[in-house]
């Protein structure tokens, strides 16, 4: 069980690692309002998604669009919910995950992720200090720092390869607006 578990960490440092595959981006922390427009931007300081917060009637809306302009999906807070609960929508409605903050978490702060048609993701971490993983079960798909950028309000999400970027970046804006 040992070496099972320390095969895995260093699979994991293969890829999360310096040298690893993981897609890189940066965010800006408490740009995001409804009303407000920021951009994300890959590694190498490239803008690559707009993020364009909308105000409407009956709910608030986040448009996520690529750098042509293209809608690629949006999130929307859901406005009847037992606990906090954001939605995360494709171009034609379909639903891509819905986000909900657990109702006790004593020790770290966790959410979790119902994906339209793939696996539940997990969250855990401090979201306040924007130090957290999201995970699928016990294999880590995504890490959110502050430690990587020196620039004040600035933080990276690297997400392994075989996982949906949008969803990642979307589910990471959600919990930045819910918390």
């Amino acid at each position: 069980m040992l070496g099972r578990r320390r095969e895995e960490r260093r699979a994991e440092r293969e890829v999360f690692g310096r040298g690893g595959t993981v897609n890189r981006y940066r965010m800006r922390e408490k740009l995001i309002s409804f009303g407000d427009d920021f951009w994300i931007e890959n590694d190498q300081g490239q803008r690559v998604f707009k993020v364009d917060g909308k105000m409407l009637r009956v709910r608030d809306t986040l448009f996520f669009e690529d750098a042509q302009g293209r809608e690629l999906c949006k999130i929307q807070q859901r406005l009847v919910a037992v606990r906090d609960t954001m939605t995360i929508e494709g171009p034609n409605g379909e639903r891509m995950a819905t986000l909900r903050k657990a109702l006790i978490a004593p020790l770290r702060d966790r959410w979790t992720v119902k994906i339209g048609d793939g696996p539940d993701l997990n969250i855990q971490g401090n979201i306040l200090d924007f130090e957290y993983e999201i995970g699928e079960g016990r294999t880590k798909v995504a890490q959110v720092s502050r430690k990587w950028f020196r620039i004040r309000d600035t933080y990276g999400v690297q997400i392994e390869p075989s996982q949906n970027d949008i969803v990642i970046l979307a589910i990471t804006v959600a919990i930045d607006m819910m918390r």
